[in-house]
């Protein structure tokens, strides 16, 4: 698939190429996108060039994929923000916030407008968010943009050679006013 390019009213979702490689390693050198997130720790320039010239756009080619650098109008890098399909009709969003821009709504912003490309363009039907138990920036983006928390997985995600405990939780396109490519039949829910 050829890359696309989102916008919302504050932000532009775009591929990254290698003339973001220095934005993308800056805001990389922060502890907590380190410590938080799978990208290699320490996190060297070869990093950000090997991510912004071969596995940005080889994702995209492939469908394995679907990176997006989360930026504002002005040019400057606010996120990344990826989706990866994993399952018949699943994708898992993963993201990160550049310090600087925490706290403003960017990323949640940014992952609804993901979710609802996604939701209408790939096919599509459970988003999933996974973050490590503790990770309560993410949980909170996860919880702006609609995410119904689901639970806790045990040793669900491997983080730099250690398995972790995880949260979990969905977005269906009903959850957007969106239409599934089938029909969606939830559990009864007990009173009691």
């Amino acid at each position: 698939m050829d890359p696309v390019t989102l916008t919302t009213d504050r932000l532009v979702l775009r591929t990254v190429c290698p003339q973001d490689a220095d934005a993308v390693f800056a805001a990389a050198q922060d502890p907590d996108i380190q410590r938080w997130t799978t990208i290699p720790s320490p996190y060297l320039r070869e990093h950000a060039e090997e991510f912004t010239g071969r596995i940005v756009p080889d994702g995209w080619a492939d469908g394995s994929m679907f990176t997006f650098g989360v930026f504002l109008p002005s040019g400057a890098l606010v996120g990344m923000l990826g989706l990866t399909p994993h399952a018949p009709d699943a994708a898992e969003v993963g993201f990160w916030t550049a310090r600087e821009h925490r706290g403003n709504g960017y990323t949640a912003e940014a992952t609804l407008a993901a979710a609802r490309w996604a939701f209408t363009r790939l096919p599509v039907d459970r988003l999933e968010w996974r973050a490590e138990v503790g990770n309560a920036a993410s949980r909170a983006v996860a919880q702006r943009a609609g995410f119904t928390l689901e639970g806790v997985l045990r040793s669900a995600i491997e983080n730099k050679g250690v398995r972790r405990d995880c949260w979990v939780g969905s977005l269906l396109p009903s959850d957007l006013g969106l239409r599934s490519s089938m029909p969606y039949l939830p559990a009864p829910t007990t009173t009691g």
